[in-house]
């Protein structure tokens, strides 16, 4: 099985959220959809700015704690290091949503 630390973001520069899924599809829809988590929800956060893929669950626990944890600089970085343009990852996996 796969595992995936991912961040969402609100907008460029906006609000984060990190967590972990073993299935990024379905819960980056629910993100989308506003059932993902309360927070994200209520800070409109569905946009998928970076994610990380690991066949380890203990490892992917392990580094979403560990970027939980970071600055706010430090993911920032991490998200621009590969998404500098702050693009949806998700914005084509759904269709019209």
């Amino acid at each position: 099985m796969t595992y995936y630390v991912y961040i969402l973001a609100s907008q460029r520069n906006g609000t984060l959220y990190t967590s972990v899924t073993n299935n990024i599809e379905q819960r980056v829809f629910d993100h989308k959809k506003g059932t993902g988590s309360q927070f994200t929800h209520k800070y409109h956060v569905n946009q998928l700015m970076y994610y990380e893929e690991t066949d380890d669950i203990g490892a992917a626990i392990h580094r979403e704690k560990q970027v939980k944890k970071w600055k706010r600089k430090w993911k920032i970085d991490l998200i621009e290091e590969t998404n500098p343009d702050w693009n949806d990852l998700a914005k084509d996996w759904f269709g019209s949503l």
